[in-house]
């Protein structure tokens, strides 16, 4: 076989064995990879900014002696810069503003020796869990291109799955990286709050609810860049103490019996899908079969949990333009934005602090609730998503509800409806989708996305599985395993398997 189609069908970890081995070099690898960027580009429509011409100077040079040394990377346009790159996050508000040294999980990932290729695209400011922005267009799915890869690091998602990059950066503030990993075929982890740094340019990131990782092909992928990221930076406000062996050790170690609990219920009452639904049962099924306890049993979500986090990140949002202001140092207009973006900023604007201190205290005592239900299982089993990937603009306000917001965007009477049927209609279209994953986001626990079902016309459906607090090791043996009887990497949507692209 030529490098072009090893390429395609090896993971990160095999690809930096090549390096390591000098089966390949750097440059070589960069090629190949830069090959199929530009080839598949055209119909994923993923990237925001490339850096090409700097990935291939970095090939030439010295690479950090780091576990993915040579292995080409993307850069998710969100919440963490690269020194030199133009940064959007999926909106005009940033207008491009470059970044004037890397955060430390962008150094903390070239030291692992990664090469950056370029940006993906997000939503408007991450928001929303698919990635369509309207100023700078929408990434598609290569399983199927009229619908949605997820969002927000939805073209990070798109040219993983399609073997342009063996895995690429993410970030996860309501499932962010679950979402996408459903929608796309991938394996998907949020780690534990505080696991992974935010600094210097952020204290914090939606009041701690969000934190970086990456989309991957397969768990042992995940797991190695987990070791090489992990660790608090300088002035985080959280700790976390790092596990007891690596984490790509646990990826090679078999979990024991694990006692697994299993739920298809949305907790906020939302329809789900009966493929997402059977996804999960089966699951649970193939999990009693490997010899694990498993039972239909979930923890108890407080009435008014989903209110309490809408508050919280509407709050943020206002807090994301207060940003992007003092950095670039230009006040956001209306005109640079969604309706839909503009009308969140009004609305976090209107809530009172001591509203907001409320909320956040809910959901911190609600966390506390749920903590319990884990001191007598050690993951819990649910869809990642409501329902497959739905097709674009699908999750969009439409007709009576889409004029509503561009008035109240224009008018700026947000205030006034904080309460109103127009914010209870945006939250149920939101949380309908996404009704398993912002609730591990507020208690921190980690979480991750595996594609273990797919419909009958050839669409990914992630099962979602969570651990207790800080336990990562526990999921990541758990989902190698599964990964092992059950491998996924042979699966290659359609894009990703035309001739052109080998």
């Amino acid at each position: 076989m030529s490098l072009a189609e090893d390429y395609s069908t090896l993971d990160a970890t095999a690809l930096a064995d090549l390096v390591r081995t000098r089966a390949v070099t750097p440059a070589e690898l960069v090629e190949v990879a830069i090959a199929r960027l530009e080839r598949l580009e055209p119909e994923l429509a993923g990237m925001a900014e490339w850096t090409l011409d700097q990935a291939r100077a970095a090939a030439r040079e010295p690479i950090p002696d780091g576990p993915f040394a040579g292995v080409p990377f993307l850069l998710k346009d969100n919440m963490h810069f690269a020194v030199g790159i133009p940064y959007h996050n999926g909106s005009r508000i940033w207008r491009g503003w470059v970044p004037p040294q890397d955060s430390e999980m962008v150094r903390r990932l070239k030291t692992a020796g990664l090469i950056i290729l370029g940006t993906t695209k997000v939503p408007e400011l991450a928001l929303m869990p698919v990635t369509e922005p309207r100023h700078f267009g929408r990434a598609n799915n290569p399983w199927a291109l009229d619908r949605t890869t997820g969002g927000s690091p939805g073209g990070s998602s798109a040219h993983v799955a399609a073997r342009s990059v063996p895995m690429a950066h993410a970030t996860d503030g309501g499932g962010s990286i679950r979402i996408p990993a459903s929608c796309c075929g991938l394996f998907g982890l949020k780690p534990t709050r505080g696991r992974t740094p935010d600094g210097p340019f952020l204290g914090e990131s939606w009041h701690g609810a969000s934190i970086g990782h990456a989309v991957t092909r397969s768990v042992r992928d995940s797991a190695r860049l987990l070791d090489a990221i992990a660790g608090p930076d300088l002035g985080a406000p959280y700790g976390i103490a790092p596990p007891e062996r690596p984490f790509a050790e646990a990826a090679i170690t078999p979990p024991g019996r694990l006692r697994i609990a299993f739920s298809a219920v949305a907790p906020n009452g939302a329809a789900v899908s009966p493929e997402c639904a059977t996804a999960v049962e089966n699951a649970a099924r193939f999990c009693a079969e490997l010899g694990h306890h498993v039972e239909e049993s979930a923890p108890h979500i407080p009435e008014g949990y989903f209110n309490w986090f809408l508050i919280a990140f509407l709050a943020a949002v206002g807090q994301e333009f207060a940003f992007a202001e003092e950095i670039t140092g230009v006040r956001a207009r209306r005109a640079d934005v969604e309706e839909s973006t503009w009308l969140c900023r009004e609305l976090g604007r209107a809530f009172s602090a001591a509203e907001l201190s409320v909320a956040l205290e809910r959901l911190h005592r609600a966390s506390r609730q749920i903590a319990v239900f884990f001191e007598t299982c050690d993951l819990l089993l649910t869809p990642t998503l409501a329902a497959p990937p739905v097709r674009h603009g699908e999750l969009h306000p439409q007709g009576l509800e889409a004029a509503l917001q561009a008035l109240v965007a224009r008018l700026g009477i947000g205030r006034y409806l904080r309460y109103g049927p127009l914010l209870r209609q945006a939250a149920d279209r939101a949380f309908r989708f996404i009704p398993f994953t912002p609730i591990w986001n507020i208690t921190g626990q980690p979480a991750a996305s595996l594609p273990l079902h797919w419909t009958s016309d050839g669409l990914p459906v992630g099962v979602q599985a969570v651990a207790r607090f800080g336990d990562e090791t526990t999921l990541l043996s758990f989902a190698a395993q599964i990964e092992q009887a059950r491998p996924w990497a042979q699966r290659m949507p359609p894009v990703a398997t035309e001739p052109h692209c080998n």
